[in-house]
Formats: C-alpha cells, sequence, structure tokens
C-alpha cells in the first residue's frame, strides 16, 4: 500500500531531522566510558549522519513533494521580491550599500593590522557589511533583480520584455561548416 503525500513529508522530514539530531551526541559519546577506537569509530559514523538522513528524507518524499515545496517557496520569493523603477538617490545609496562590502575585504587583504584576526571588531564589521550587502538587493529594486537575473540567464538579451524581444538567432553555418 503506498504512502500518502502528507505521510512521506513526515517521514522524510523525521529522516532529515533526525540525522541532524544524530550529530549532536557526539558530546554524549566523549562522557561514555568506552574505548578510545569504539568512541573513533562511532564519531566517524555520526559525522556523515546529517548528510545521510537529509538524503534518505529526500528520497522518502519524492518527486512530488519536492514540487510543492518549490512551489512555496516560488511563492514566497516572489511575494519579498522588489518591485518597479527606483529614483536616481536610491540607485546610487543602493550601490554604495552593494560595493561597500569590499572596503573591509580589501583593508584585511592590503592593511590586516588595521583589523587584526584578534580583534572582535573583525567579526562585528563582516556581519555588519553582510547586513548592508543583502540589504542593497532591496534597496535597489526590482529592476536590478532582474538584471542580476539576467547575468545568471544564458541569452542574448539583458530584458526580455514585449517592448525589447531578444534579437533573432543566426543558424547559418558558421566556421569550417560554412559552404
Amino acid at each position: 500500500m503506498p504512502l500518502s503525500a502528507n505521510t512521506r513529508v513526515k517521514l522524510g522530514i523525521a529522516f532529515a531531522l533526525g540525522g541532524n539530531l544524530l550529530f549532536f551526541t557526539s558530546a554524549w559519546i566523549a562522557w561514555m566510558p568506552w574505548s578510545t577506537s569504539f568512541k573513533a569509530g562511532l564519531w566517524s559514523v555520526l559525522f556523515f549522519a546529517p548528510e545521510v538522513g537529509t538524503f534518505i528524507g529526500i528520497g522518502i518524499m519524492g518527486r512530488e513533494n519536492y514540487d510543492r515545496f518549490k512551489a512555496v517557496a516560488i511563492r514566497w520569493l516572489l511575494r519579498i521580491k522588489p518591485r518597479g523603477n527606483i529614483g536616481l538617490w536610491r540607485h546610487r545609496i543602493g550601490l554604495g550599500m552593494l560595493l561597500l562590502p569590499l572596503i573591509p575585504c580589501y583593508l584585511q587583504a592590503y592593511k590586516p593590522e588595521w583589523l587584526p584576526d584578534s580583534s572582535p571588531l573583525r567579526w562585528q564589521v563582516k556581519i555588519a557589511v553582510d547586513v548592508i550587502f543583502l540589504a542593497s538587493f532591496f534597496v535597489l529594486g526590482g529592476d536590478f533583480w532582474d538584471k542580476l537575473h539576467a547575468l545568471f540567464t544564458r541569452g542574448p538579451a539583458a530584458s526580455l520584455t514585449p517592448e525589447n524581444p531578444p534579437p533573432a538567432t543566426d543558424t547559418t553555418p558558421h566556421g569550417n561548416d560554412a559552404a
């Protein structure tokens, strides 16, 4: 008797969470009075438990539930995606926010004494510039998201709107095959 999609989701999540929770039993294993070689073997097996549990969970869930999760994720991403065109100053501020994280990277590369490894300020700066970088995507607006998407889409045109259709592709043979 085949399992329903909801039952497969529950089983898949249980395997994925179970595999990830097994990883945290390593502290308990350290306290056990077992031999060092047995502990090492058990830790070696449990090191891969999150991946194995997740793969088993994905296999149990199946394609139908993958499509359900994908549809929910796409709906959520489309809902938070900024829309429309933005003004000149918002564009400038967004570009500044996008490029600002480069400054600490160059400081760490060329002037490491200004932001040493032992400095607690280093982690605060890294977290701050990461947040600023992610926020810049929302400040720059939906048109920037479309341009960013075009970078990762193989095609001849960056904007495929009804006003700007893609150019016709040349189907004539080139190179040594040309007649």
